[in-house]
C-alpha cells in the first residue's frame, strides 16, 4: 500500500510540472526565428502608471543608456535606442553574458558530455594552473560556475588565465570571490568535453535555435559576448519560460535549471550558476570580500534572477510578472563589474511606472 502511495504521489507531482509548464507557455508569446517581427503591446492598455513615462525615460536617457527594451508576456511593450544604436546594432554584455556559458553548461551536462560535480581536470588536464596536481583534481565544474574554486583573486590581473597566474589561496567551496579567470576556463572545459569550438557549440545548440545572433569577441584573455538588445531579451524571454522557446526544450533538465537559478552555496546567497538572485538574506559584489546583509536588489522583486554585466548591462527576468527587461549601454553610475546601485535607482522607477 505504502509503495503504491508513493507511486500515485510521484505521478501527481509530474503531472503537476507538466501542467505549471503548459500553463505558462500558454501565456508566453515568441517571436519567430527567421524575422525581424515581434507582436508588440500597447503600453496604454497595460494598466501601468503612463503618466510616469516620460520620467522613466528621462532617467534612461541621462544614464548612458544605448538600448532599453521591457518585455510583458514576452511581447515588446517598451523598445528605445539612443541616436547612435538602432535595433541591428551590437553591443557588449560583458558579464552579464556569463548567463549564455551556465546555459550552455547545462546542455552541455544533459548531453552526456560533462558532469559539473566532476573535476574540472578532467577536460583541462594537469598543468592548467600553477597548483599541484591534487589541489587542481578538488575543483569541479561547478566551483568555476560559482566563483568558489580557491584560486588567489590578489593577483594583478583577475581576468589572467594563463597558469602562472592561478595559484591557490583557499580550498574549494571555503571562499566566494567574484574571479574571471575562473569563469573565463569554462570555456576551454566545454570546448573539450563536446570536442568542438564553445562557439560552435553554443551557436548550434542555443544561439540559432532561439532566432540570436552575435558572437563572443576576445579581449586579452577574456571572451564577451557581443549582440542587438533583442538577442538579450530573446535570451531572457527563454529563462523566463525555463528553458523553453515554446514549447521546444532547449535545455531539458529541469533540475539544473533550478539549481542555475537558484542559490548555489551558503557563501553568497546572492548567486546561481553565474546568474545573480535577488530577495536573499545576504550577498557578496565582485571586487570585495566582504558580505552584505539584505537583498541585492532590495527595490525589485524577489524572483527576479540578472544577468549583470560591467558598464552597466543588465538582463532582468521577473518570472512573477513575465517581464524581461534589457538595458545595454555605457556606464550608467561608478560601479564595479556587475551590480551596482544603479540596479536599486532603476528599479524605483520602475515601481513606480509598473505602479507594483
Amino acid at each position: 500500500m505504502k509503495r503504491k502511495f508513493l507511486s500515485l504521489s510521484l505521478i501527481i507531482i509530474v503531472i503537476a510540472n507538466i501542467f505549471s509548464q503548459s500553463e505558462n507557455q500558454g501565456s508566453l508569446y515568441f517571436p519567430p526565428l527567421s524575422s525581424d517581427s515581434w507582436e508588440k503591446i500597447d503600453i496604454n492598455k497595460t494598466g501601468w502608471n503612463i503618466s510616469y513615462l516620460q520620467h522613466l525615460m528621462d532617467y534612461i536617457k541621462e544614464k548612458s543608456t544605448k538600448a532599453f527594451i521591457i518585455l510583458k508576456d514576452g511581447k515588446i511593450v517598451l523598445e528605445w535606442y539612443d541616436s547612435d544604436t538602432n535595433a541591428q546594432s551590437n553591443l557588449p554584455w560583458y558579464s552579464a553574458g556569463k548567463t549564455l556559458v551556465a546555459f550552455t553548461v547545462g546542455i552541455a551536462q544533459d548531453e552526456g558530455h560533462l558532469n559539473i560535480n566532476h573535476s574540472s581536470s578532467i577536460h583541462l588536464g594537469t598543468g592548467w594552473s600553477n597548483m599541484t596536481e591534487i589541489q587542481e583534481s578538488k575543483i569541479t565544474v561547478k566551483h568555476h560556475m560559482t566563483m568558489t574554486t580557491g584560486l588567489d583573486y590578489t593577483i594583478f590581473n583577475k581576468n589572467c588565465t594563463a597558469p602562472r597566474c592561478l595559484n591557490f589561496k583557499y580550498n574549494p567551496s571555503e571562499f566566494w570571490y567574484y574571479h574571471n579567470a575562473a569563469y573565463t576556463k569554462i570555456q576551454a572545459i566545454v570546448t573539450i568535453a563536446v570536442n568542438q569550438s564553445f562557439e560552435d557549440y553554443f551557436n548550434k545548440k542555443l544561439r540559432d535555435k532561439i532566432g540570436m545572433q552575435g558572437e563572443w569577441k576576445r579581449l586579452g584573455f577574456a571572451k564577451p559576448y557581443y549582440s542587438n538588445a533583442r538577442s538579450m531579451a530573446r535570451f531572457g524571454l527563454l529563462n523566463l519560460n525555463k528553458g523553453y522557446w515554446g514549447d521546444t526544450p532547449i535545455l531539458k533538465d529541469s533540475k539544473y535549471f533550478s539549481d542555475m537559478t537558484n542559490t548555489s552555496q551558503d557563501l553568497n546567497k546572492s548567486y546561481g550558476y553565474l546568474w545573480w538572485l535577488n530577495g536573499k538574506d545576504n550577498f557578496k559584489l565582485p571586487g570585495l570580500t566582504k558580505t552584505f546583509n539584505g537583498k541585492l536588489i532590495p527595490n525589485a522583486p524577489d524572483d527576479l534572477i540578472a544577468g549583470l554585466g560591467k558598464n552597466d548591462q543588465k538582463l532582468y527576468v521577473v518570472p512573477s510578472k513575465n517581464l524581461v527587461i534589457v538595458r545595454m549601454g555605457d556606464k550608467a553610475k561608478k560601479t564595479r563589474f556587475g551590480p551596482s546601485n544603479f540596479d536599486n535607482e532603476l528599479w524605483d522607477k520602475l515601481n513606480k511606472f509598473f505602479a507594483f
